[in-house]
């Protein structure tokens, strides 16, 4: 992930803040009352917190396979009087939780999810889970922080139970299942979800979430309006050639050759034909398989890479570049290339709403604090949080969970065996999440 940016938001980003600034009346005393009442309630719950957490950690389960975790999740939910709902996009567990005055509807989300990963740390409640992942023993572990994602939406919805009569409108909890993506030949994750209807009966008018992140430290939210995570395409390419003995090469068609001249060919996509000065491009080829001796020329070799991209129009043109590149230098060489994009993976581009991150941005700097607040760079790594911003604005930040003077070697990134999260900064995230809920449901669209 880049380091940690301050630069400062565009000029059209800017207008859009002023505007809404200037539109909007001063808070009055009922929300200032409201946001004292959070802050009070958040310091009540925060042992809960922690030991939903730690549980949960303790207890991780892989990507559509999470049933005693959403089990979990709906009990804590059921005995806080949200209504709940089960069995979403296959282990998907939704809340709702409806105010005692009229309002719009907000959605906020966590995932239940964890990785194919043993873990490696010391902390007293590390997991010791171990299961069968693509045929292979492995150990499983919330490497990616979701298990603190699940313990601070629990403390929101604990928090806005208590304020159940004074919420003008409804909360809708969506603890999201596979969000790392669902087993090969499986559907799941937000686009399941949906599908499934998670945005209707009743539907939210915006939604945010939120991903804890050791590249920033404790205390630290880090914000983007716009595209602020690459949406993501797997891609297969199958090489067609036509085998012969090695020491008579002319006698057949090299699909090794080509597929090299093809990876060649792939890198000047993102040199070479698009405006990376727009927004970054990546075109990875991370495995290739073909032959089985070294005096055989095979029939056919299969490139297995991804694609990110940033911009969802420049999405669309990189991949029709990949394809017309693979199919054009094979056909330059007489073979044939087969070209498969998003078989497995095909996540849209995390896109922040511009007018909903001018909206929230105040109430963002009022809980992190001025200082605190950064405006974040875009990172190539990808989020399904995306699938449900192509249906309705929503906002995903950052949160710091890396203990301030610490090191990346002290607290290594997600999806590393020893990833850890400093609990001190699970207090903010609820704070964020429930200010987040509230100030849009009193201030409207």
């Amino acid at each position: 992930m880049p380091k940690l940016s301050v630069n400062q938001p565009t000029k059209g980003f800017l207008t859009l803040v002023v505007a809404w600034l200037c539109a909007t009346p001063a808070v009055g005393a009922d929300l200032e009352a409201l946001h004292r009442r959070i802050d009070v309630l958040v310091g009540e719950v925060n042992s809960h917190v922690i030991a939903d957490r730690r549980y949960i950690h303790q207890h991780p389960e892989l990507s559509n396979r999470e049933t005693e975790t959403a089990r979990y999740i709906a009990e804590r939910l059921r005995a806080l009087g949200v209504e709940v709902h089960t069995g979403v996009a296959k282990t998907g567990v939704v809340g709702v939780l409806r105010g005692g005055k009229p309002g719009a509807v907000v959605a906020l989300r966590s995932e239940l999810d964890a990785l194919p990963v043993t873990e490696e740390g010391d902390l007293a409640f590390k997991s010791t889970v171990r299961t069968v992942f693509n045929g292979s023993e492995v150990g499983v572990m919330h490497a990616c922080g979701h298990d603190a994602h699940m313990g601070m939406l629990l403390g929101v919805a604990e928090v806005l139970s208590k304020m159940k009569a004074e919420l003008p409108g409804t909360v809708k909890f969506i603890f999201q299942p596979a969000e790392e993506g669902a087993p090969a030949g499986e559907e799941g994750g937000a686009q399941l979800m949906v599908k499934e209807g998670v945005l209707t009966d009743p539907t939210p008018a915006v939604i945010f979430g939120l991903h804890v992140d050791t590249h920033f430290e404790t205390g630290q939210i880090a914000y983007r309006a716009g595209g602020i995570m690459a949406g993501v395409d797997d891609l297969k390419i199958v090489v067609h050639g036509r085998s012969t003995h090695g020491a008579r090469p002319w006698n057949g068609v090299d699909p090794i050759v080509v597929a090299a001249q093809i990876v060649m060919g792939l890198q000047t996509i993102a040199s070479r034909q698009m405006d990376i000065s727009q927004a970054p491009v990546v075109v990875t080829i991370g495995k290739i398989t073909g032959g089985v001796r070294s005096n055989i020329i095979p029939d056919d070799v299969t490139l297995v890479g991804t694609i990110r991209t940033l911009d969802p129009t420049m999405r669309q043109d990189v991949l029709a570049r990949v394809r017309r590149t693979a199919e054009q230098i094979a056909l330059a060489s007489a073979a044939t290339a087969s070209v498969t994009l998003g078989e497995e993976t095909a996540y849209p581009v995390t896109f922040n709403d511009p007018g909903l991150t001018a909206k929230m941005l105040p109430t963002l700097r009022r809980v992190a604090g001025a200082d605190k607040l950064f405006e974040t760079p875009p990172v190539t790594v990808s989020e399904d949080f995306s699938f449900y911003q192509q249906k309705i604005p929503g906002l995903f930040v950052f949160m710091g969970v890396r203990k301030p003077g610490a090191t990346m070697d002290e607290y290594a990134p997600n999806h590393s065996a020893r990833f850890k999260v400093d609990e001190n900064g699970l207090a903010l995230g609820v704070r964020t999440m429930a200010n987040l809920a509230v100030d849009y449901l009193v201030t409207g669209p």
